[in-house]
């Protein structure tokens, strides 16, 4: 199912499978960035984190994912929550359930 990406502050999306070659934990990822249980969940083949309130906490696991061996755009994505609270975005991977193949038509 998609998920609501909030307004106002970044959510960081990693592919599940290259979350779990980091061999990062979920508790250490909440120390880091002080979330909260709502903040950090799994759908499908998506990890989703945020909103993300702390912007050099951010700065510092997109460092480490990098020297982990995480390419961004490929095995990560950062959402900037730059966007008007009236717009609602959702956010899936593709092939999820729920979501439309852009090449097919919307029912």
């Amino acid at each position: 199912m998609p998920v609501r990406v909030h307004a106002g502050a970044p959510t960081l999306f990693i592919r599940k499978s290259a979350y779990e070659r980091t061999g990062l934990v979920r508790a250490a990822v909440d120390e880091r960035l002080g979330l909260t249980s709502d903040e950090f969940h799994v759908e499908g083949d998506l990890v989703v984190v945020g909103p993300i309130y702390d912007d050099s906490g951010l700065a510092a696991l997109l460092e480490e994912f990098e020297r982990l061996g995480l390419v961004y755009y490929d095995d990560f994505f950062e959402l900037s929550g730059n966007w008007p609270d009236w717009l609602v975005v959702l956010a899936g991977s593709a092939g999820a359930p729920g979501l439309n193949s852009p090449s097919q038509p919307q029912r």
